[in-house]
């Protein structure tokens, strides 16, 4: 007898997602980042955000300017596409449609008051959606220096050189394209105008008394290209009459913005990118213990804040200049002792077994980097172990610095993953072990710092109430507590 198949396990999570959120009538926007289903909500009273987090597949909650629901990586993509479907099956009239964009623009320009944060947003939108190819890329790239050291398959890694190096080479078309769609401005003239950058003709072009280079400027050089092309475009749509427009506009557009960008742009986004080289390589260095240890101990806050969006142009420019960014690693080092704070919480707090489960079901994808479910779930609410989860991050990060004082640099070929899922992405300028060794006993310094500083300094009054009450609760419903 022929048997069928019940629905995919997104599905079933998508479908589970939806009355918990109010339904489809109370869902504005629906879209995702790496790990986190990011909603546009007409009502957030209408969440049942205790039975949100008590679904499986749900990593936690994030109530920010969306409602985020954190699935983790590869899972959110496929969840989101489901529950856009679920949503879009409910007939909505063009009137109703008009006043739920007017309400969420109306929120989005409530949220996003501040000037800085706008900015940085926006800047994440651009850079964002390049990550799966950087990744892609990077563990390709890995991969090939690997068979490349160990001298295997020669015929083979030509081709793997191609296959990871082709999207970095046109990197500047991506970022243009995206800068100008997100800037409202025609984005394939945003890519036309950022391909100036890469292009081999440069060469022959003098600007500054200096002979122009393909890539000079980078990703930095592609964005400005890009944003200028976005404003003369807008500027154009203005002026030219609309019989002309789609003539002289684009035209204009690609003249103008190419101009700019080959006699001034090029240069200084040049000077600024070698900068950003320099100062990242001179401060780890001289200054790499105490260096590590800032950007370890305070990337949690800025990720709190939003402003860490602000490090994703850096990243991409250094990757872009020397085959890897040195800051992923030492920003890492966070989620490490993020780790070893959660770790503290669940010995200590025995008695509160729903903040156990919690650890338990968030401690895997801690430990791949994905820190959200451990951070809102755990180590904030209880307030102390934050502060300690940052002091594990500032060791580590002080570990791996220490060592890049000695000159033992460890990079990553790609922004996104951390903890252990960073692994295939390493790389520096000594050898692959080496590189992996110093990272390892980094994570393991956070793990141990973490810990160690939750289980003395962690536990104040307001903990050990949040951990009697639980009890307390327990007892009430019958429960035995653990002695």
């Amino acid at each position: 007898m022929p048997t069928t198949n019940g629905p995919a396990p997104h599905t079933t999570t998508a479908a589970a997602l939806l009355p918990l959120v109010g339904g489809a009538e109370n869902v504005v926007s629906v879209a995702h980042c790496m790990t986190r289903l990011r909603l546009g909500l007409r009502d957030r009273a209408q969440v049942r955000e205790d039975a949100l987090r008590a679904l499986p597949a749900v990593l936690g909650v994030v109530d920010d300017d969306t409602y985020q629901i954190v699935l983790g990586p590869g899972a959110v993509a496929r969840v989101a596409g489901e529950f856009e479907a679920l949503v879009a099956a409910r007939p909505t009239t063009a009137d109703e449609l008009t006043v739920r964009g007017a309400q969420l623009k109306a929120a989005q320009r409530q949220r996003n008051a501040t000037p800085l944060r706008l900015l940085l947003r926006r800047l994440a939108n651009i850079f964002v959606p390049l990550i799966p190819a950087l990744i892609g890329c990077g563990i390709i790239a890995g991969l090939n220096g690997l068979l490349v050291n160990l001298h295997l398959l020669p015929s083979l890694t030509p081709a793997l050189t191609a296959i990871a190096s082709g999207f970095m080479a046109l990197i500047a078309v991506f970022v243009g394209y995206n800068t100008a769609q997100e800037f409202g401005g025609t984005p394939v003239l945003g890519g036309a105008v950022a391909a100036i950058v890469v292009y081999a003709g440069v060469a022959k072009v003098t600007a500054f008394g200096m002979t122009l280079s393909p890539g000079q400027g980078g990703v930095l050089g592609a964005l400005a290209a890009a944003l200028l092309a976005t404003y003369v475009e807008k500027a154009c749509r203005g002026r030219v009459p609309g019989t002309l427009d789609v003539l002289l506009t684009p035209a204009v557009t690609v003249l103008v913005a190419g101009l700019v960008t080959l006699y001034g742009l090029m240069y200084v986004a040049g000077e600024v990118s070698a900068a950003i080289g320099t100062a990242a390589n001179w401060l780890l260095s001289t200054t790499g213990a105490f260096a590590g240890l800032v950007l370890g101990g305070l990337f949690l806050p800025l990720v709190m804040l939003g402003l860490h969006q602000a490090l994703i142009p850096i990243h991409t420019t250094l990757i872009e200049q020397q085959g890897y960014t040195v800051l992923l690693p030492l920003l890492a080092m966070a989620g490490a002792g993020q780790v070893g704070a959660a770790l503290a919480v669940y010995v200590r707090l025995r008695h509160d077994q729903s903040l156990r489960t919690t650890i338990r079901s968030a401690l895997p994808a801690g430990l791949l980097g994905v820190g959200e479910p451990l951070i809102y779930g755990v180590s904030l609410p209880l307030g102390r172990p934050f502060v300690t989860a940052c002091a594990g991050g500032a060791a580590g990060g002080a570990f791996v610095g220490f060592f890049s004082m000695l000159g033992d640099r460890v990079g990553s070929t790609a922004i996104g993953p951390s903890g252990w899922a960073l692994f295939p992405l390493l790389s520096g300028n000594r050898s692959l072990a080496l590189t992996a060794a110093i990272y390892a006993g980094g994570l393991l310094t956070g793990y141990l710092t973490g810990f160690a500083a939750t289980w003395f300094f962690g536990f104040d009054g307001t903990v050990r109430d949040v951990c009697d009450s639980a009890v307390g609760q327990s007892t009430a419903r019958g429960g035995n507590p653990t002695p």
